[in-house]
């Protein structure tokens, strides 16, 4: 299976393209591609998970990440809980103009775009302030809207609450049969997270023996299996405490043996406790 290429044309009227999606989260499959335009993406709130490139993690709060041309990616709305909501602005790296990056005024934001190659996860007052303005694109005519992005730029390219998700760069040229096999192992998750995962069960839907796979998946997520199990166990639990559900009975129905247990991971991954958590999704409804 190869990773698709997305064919993506500016808006009418405008040098670049503004997508605003409000869609219940069971619509969205899993959707990994690529494109050579660089993408903003803002998820105004919620829960849900991000694979780009090689990195795969999830967000609690809403997201604000900027993809960098041929960076493959998945849909930002892909286990996400209830409403998905989000503003997508995608550009070429040129659409202004082959040069203008090149002007000394510029040199802050040619640098901000040549580091989205390796997908920048924005936070803090920065994800904040850029998500109000780009609520407030779709209002605005199309020059409006590019005066608008180059101040988004010049945000962005000031700010250092970020982070690099991929350590090298993962533009496209990559094995498909790699991102074919990790696409196996994250449905096998999925399928199987609430019971006991066999390891040499999912080492053999990827073809390889326990020991290759351990390795191989470290190398390629950057974590171990035992791990990306936990995270992504906790991740399901994040969106079961937004609900009535008693944290032992969301416990024991996300594959975790005992509470114990539960509480210690769900503190690593997410630095609180679950009963916290809760408090502050309720406190932030």
């Amino acid at each position: 299976m190869k990773t698709p290429i997305e064919n993506i044309q500016p808006d009418e009227g405008c040098s670049f393209r503004l997508l605003k999606h409000k869609v219940t989260a069971d619509t969205y499959q899993w959707n990994y591609h690529y494109h050579p335009e660089i993408e903003l993406v803002y998820v105004f709130n919620g829960i849900g998970k991000r694979h780009v490139g090689n990195h795969l993690s999830y967000y609690t709060d809403g997201d604000l990440v900027l993809i960098g041309p041929h960076l493959p990616h998945s849909g930002f709305g892909y286990g996400s809980t209830d409403i998905h909501e989000e503003i997508v602005l995608q550009f070429r790296y040129d659409f202004l103009g082959e040069d203008i990056w090149k002007r000394p005024e510029m040199s802050k934001i040619d640098t901000l775009l040549r580091k989205s190659q390796y997908g920048i996860c924005f936070y803090g007052q920065t994800k904040e302030r850029i998500g109000k303005m780009l609520k407030e694109m779709p209002k605005l005519s199309p020059n409006q809207r590019l005066i608008l992005l180059l101040n988004i730029f010049s945000d962005l390219a000031d700010s250092e609450e970020y982070i690099l998700l991929n350590e090298v760069s993962q533009s496209f040229g990559f094995n498909h049969k790699d991102q074919n096999r990790l696409k196996n192992i994250y449905e096998y998750v999925e399928q199987n997270f609430m019971n006991t995962i066999d390891i040499n069960e999912v080492a053999s839907i990827s073809n390889l023996s326990v020991p290759a796979f351990c390795n191989y998946f470290k190398k390629m997520i950057n974590m171990t299996y035992t791990d990306f199990v936990n995270e992504y166990r906790i991740n399901k639990a994040c969106q079961m405490l937004v609900t009535d559900k008693s944290i032992v009975d969301i416990c024991f129905e996300n594959g975790f043996s005992n509470q114990s247990y539960f509480s210690k991971v769900f503190k690593k991954v997410k630095g609180k406790s679950p009963m916290t958590f809760r408090k502050e999704l309720i406190n932030r409804a």
